[in-house]
């Protein structure tokens, strides 16, 4: 008999055939409150669960006693309660590797955006309110060059540090809890304090995963930190930084601009005030949004559960060395 799994995220036919070669498969085209109850009863003699974009906790997690692995179609274990999953012995499977590349890309296109206030200046031709040549009020800042501070040198960081040091010949500083010895010998990249970073950056790129050590690491006291000429950019998670702190360095330009991906709260509401700064860049949250790395983020997210319930986690588990 074949083991079952619930699917709660729409994914390609392809990758949902494959699941259906291996597994007994329950979908869900996401989750709501019309599908709920069905989604919990269907946990009841679930083996495994794969999906993105949901809180799967202790109040979910209680309804499959016979669960062995979780796939999240993501690299980001945020929406986990990882503590619960290691006292269950549920592994985690996660997809680290191939969203890399695409997701500094975008990081590094919301630093470029932010310096040439790119979107800004397109709304503006966009509106018919181009009418000569613009002046010093619309200038933007230089990229060439300068110093990218870099919060988390992982995976994405290095990434990051990649393009800015080869591309732009951008000196890196960055903060991390251990030496990332390739970017120091490949990159000459300098590991320094966070304050050290905030202080010498002239962009701040945060590239750190949500944690308990890590939410509300950038708050007021590290905003102010920054030079005045400095440009903060999130690329990680909302909650890593104190939202209302950076509205309010944004409003009283105690630094320059800012590029978001990600928020406190998404989708962002139309009331929030960072929707009223010309200072601020704003993306739907599009680190991964490309149509070749969410095709590749699924097929490894099939490949991970096919694994796990396999009893193969000698790739892309996150809590392997914690299951008890």
């Amino acid at each position: 008999m074949k083991k079952k799994v619930v699917l709660y995220k729409q994914i390609p036919s392809a990758e949902l055939m494959r699941l259906k070669m291996h597994f007994e498969v329950c979908f869900f085209d996401g989750l709501n409150d019309d599908n709920y109850d069905e989604f919990i009863s269907s946990l009841s003699d679930a083996h495994g669960l794969i999906g993105a974009s949901k809180p799967i906790n202790e109040s979910i997690l209680k309804y499959a006693p016979k669960l062995k692995a979780c796939s999240t179609i993501s690299v980001g274990l945020d929406q986990f309660d990882v503590d619960y999953l290691n006292q269950r012995g549920i592994a985690l499977m996660h997809t680290p590797s191939v969203l890399t590349e695409t997701t500094a890309d975008t990081i590094f296109t919301l630093l470029m955006c932010s310096a040439r206030r790119g979107v800004e200046l397109s709304n503006m031709v966009r509106e018919g309110q181009w009418q000569r040549s613009i002046g010093s009020e619309h200038y933007g800042v230089n990229i060439y060059g300068k110093t990218i501070g870099i919060i988390g040198m992982g995976r994405i960081g290095y990434a990051l540090a990649k393009r800015a040091h080869l591309g732009f010949d951008m000196p890196v500083h960055y903060f991390n809890l251990s030496p990332n010895q390739q970017a120091n010998s490949d990159l000459d990249a300098i590991q320094m304090s966070l304050e050290e970073v905030l202080k010498t950056a002239d962009f701040v790129c945060v590239v750190l995963p949500l944690t308990k050590q890590t939410e509300k690491l950038i708050g007021a006291e590290q905003l102010a930190m920054m030079k005045p000429s400095a440009i903060f950019i999130n690329g990680s998670r909302g909650k890593i930084v104190d939202e209302a702190a950076l509205i309010e360095a944004l409003q009283q330009k105690t630094i320059l601009a800012a590029g978001l991906d990600v928020f406190e709260v998404e989708p962002l509401p139309a009331s929030s005030q960072l929707c009223r700064l010309d200072n601020v860049t704003l993306f739907p949250h599009i680190g991964s949004a490309t149509h070749e790395t969410r095709n590749a983020m699924v097929t490894c997210a099939v490949d991970n559960l096919i694994a796990a319930l396999n009893n193969d986690l000698s790739l892309n588990c996150a809590n392997q060395h914690q299951l008890r």
